[in-house]
């Protein structure tokens, strides 16, 4: 049974929210923190629910409202979120007021706002929605968790259209803390050249990707989703190879069928090793795009990565800023999707023409 993505939304560090196929215009960084270009939330939120909106809420309602309008559809048949940070600003917040108030007259509203299912609550909410609702909290299988969940969901018949995505925020101390372990660059230079740069650190970023996922295709659908798996903790660049070659044969392809690879590369030299030996023993010579130079790296980075893919094949063309090597393919029916957090979470993402 196929899925089909009937609607995307993404706020992130690119304008993605603006209406345009991908964005007017990429946006270079030159730290090494990728902050959201923020739309007018505004045109979704009432200005009295804003103010007491946290930045990761109102990125998720903002990117689910981008997808539900692309689909046409105003309420879906159950919301599903995958985050691994959470509320992170609301819970800094909270524990921040705890120490200096010495644990007293603290007001909940930041501590009821700081768990992680907050953002699928609030989008409920908004939306009138009683339907199922599930937050997954797997780190870097979040989103990939989120997807699972909503194809089995679908497969059984328990809905036709559900609301599905991925979102982290990152904040001044999550950071700071992140820096410590020696996770991002000191010297990142420009944020378009961070691909080319084969050292240690990458790029901390965040940001929120939504999409309507269905059991029939309508007129707004954009690719189907054909297959997610994820592989935790491999023991080599083997066992992500014969994964590959078994996830492709699950689903009647072969490596020659792959018209465009996307990867999760964040110019990390270790990090990276992964996926140039993937490329180099399954695929070699296959035209690959990237992202995380767009878009930072953080456990759901992959919404990003899968907005881009469905966005790629719905208009048959891949912007420049975001190919790594090869030649854009005149026709691009079959787009694989590898992506790996930390070299821990590993996750493969077949998607597919409709």
């Amino acid at each position: 049974m196929k899925i089909y993505i009937n609607g995307t939304g993404a706020i992130s560090p690119q304008q993605t929210a603006v209406g345009a196929a991908f964005w007017p215009a990429v946006q270079d960084y030159t730290t090494n923190r990728l902050k959201v270009v923020d739309p007018d939330y505004k045109q979704w939120i009432d200005l009295k629910q804003i103010r007491r909106m946290s930045r990761v809420i109102k990125m998720g309602v903002g990117a689910a409202q981008l997808s539900l309008q692309q689909a046409g559809i105003s309420v879906p048949d159950g919301i599903i979120t995958g985050t691994a940070y959470g509320c992170l600003d609301d819970t800094g917040v909270f524990l921040q007021k705890m120490v200096v108030q010495e644990e007293q007259m603290l007001t909940p509203t930041a501590f009821i706002q700081s768990t992680h299912n907050t953002v699928g609550g609030q989008i409920a909410l908004l939306l009138g929605c009683h339907a199922y609702n599930n937050t997954f909290v797997h780190r870097g299988f979040s989103f990939e968790s989120a997807l699972l969940d909503a194809i089995m969901f679908l497969r059984e018949g328990e809905a036709r259209q559900l609301l599905v995505g991925g979102l982290d925020e990152i904040t001044h101390f999550s950071h700071a803390i992140l820096q410590r372990f020696g996770l991002y660059k000191t010297n990142p230079g420009h944020s378009g050249s961070l691909l080319q740069l084969h050292n240690k650190g990458t790029i901390a970023g965040e940001g929120a990707a939504f999409f309507v996922l269905g059991a029939a295709s309508t007129p707004h659908t954009k690719a189907c989703l054909a297959g997610v798996q994820t592989i935790y903790k491999p023991t080599d660049n083997a066992a992500i190879q014969q994964a590959t070659t078994l996830f492709l044969a699950a689903h009647g392809l072969l490596a020659a069928d792959i018209d465009l690879l996307i990867t999760g590369r964040n110019g990390d030299v270790d990090d990276d090793q992964w996926y140039n030996t993937w490329t180099t023993a399954h695929f070699p010579g296959k035209p690959e795009a990237a992202f995380k130079h767009l878009c930072g790296e953080y456990p759901t980075a992959t919404g990003f990565g899968m907005w881009l893919g469905a966005n790629v094949l719905a208009h048959q063309q891949v912007p420049a800023e975001a190919m790594y090597s090869g030649t854009v393919p005149a026709k691009i029916n079959n787009i694989l999707m590898y992506n790996h957090h930390l070299t821990t979470h590993h996750s493969l993402i077949l998607m597919q023409v409709c």
